[in-house]
């Protein structure tokens, strides 16, 4: 599959401890809120890849806090917008879910040929501006006290 994405992928919920989650607005589809999120690369272990993708679009070095795997995996079609990244016969891509807890807002620096916009949300507020039901359920899944249920 040499030049397409894999469809193996990681959606990684970031969040204060006092119940803030980031949300980034892609680039090329203004409206379009989300967690940071990306595909394996070779042959990287899910959480090297939610690693390299916190850093490649926040800035934020996820080595610094605690990133935890929920042991979550989704499975749903590739949103149209996003098909031609894939192989021709792939149509579905695999996704674990892991948080990123961190003590306090920290600063963002977004990929700016990737995001466009960045902001913390109260919980709930930050899921229903998620156009993904995965990342709005993974959102839903912290508690009142902002750790992972």
């Amino acid at each position: 599959m040499t030049g397409y994405k894999q469809p193996h992928s990681v959606l990684v919920v970031i969040h204060t401890e006092a119940g803030e989650v980031l949300l980034l607005e892609r680039a090329r589809h203004p409206g379009f809120w989300q967690s940071v999120t990306g595909s394996r690369e070779g042959n990287e272990p899910p959480a090297i890849t939610a690693h390299r993708e916190v850093l490649e679009e926040t800035g934020i070095d996820s080595r610094r806090y605690r990133l935890t795997d929920w042991r979550i995996e989704n499975h749903y079609s590739i949103h149209a917008a996003w098909r031609h990244r894939y192989a021709p016969e792939v149509s579905c891509n695999t996704e674990q879910v892991f948080g990123l807890c961190l003590p306090e807002r920290v600063a963002v620096r977004i990929a700016p040929e990737e995001h466009r916009a960045w902001l913390w949300l109260a919980r709930d507020e930050a899921a229903e501006r998620c156009f993904s039901w995965s990342n709005r359920d993974a959102i839903r899944l912290l508690d009142s006290t902002h750790e992972w249920t």
